[in-house]
């Protein structure tokens, strides 16, 4: 299963891209950026692949800087941190 996040150099653009993605009824999440993606901003959007095209529409309209929009391998281990 795949994930899409948006990855920003820094929080102000992440919230505000979020903000008017939240405006414009696209779902998205704050989410930690996963260290595969990148090692810059510690938030990143986790976003639908259907909306990809919308959220990058919104970037270029509102001129929000983004690093860019990945897709990652889902890495759920649901016994992480489990010791019993």
């Amino acid at each position: 299963m795949k994930q899409y996040y948006v990855l920003f150099e820094n929080h102000d653009n992440g919230m505000r891209l979020y903000n008017s993605l939240k405006s414009k009824n696209i779902k998205c999440t704050i989410a930690p950026t996963p260290r595969v993606a990148s090692k810059s901003c510690g938030i990143s959007l986790l976003v639908n692949k259907e909306d990809i095209e919308k959220i990058r529409e919104c970037v270029d309209s509102e001129n929000i800087d983004i690093i860019d929009i990945v897709e990652i391998e889902k890495n759920i281990r649901p016994n992480r941190d489990k010791y019993c």
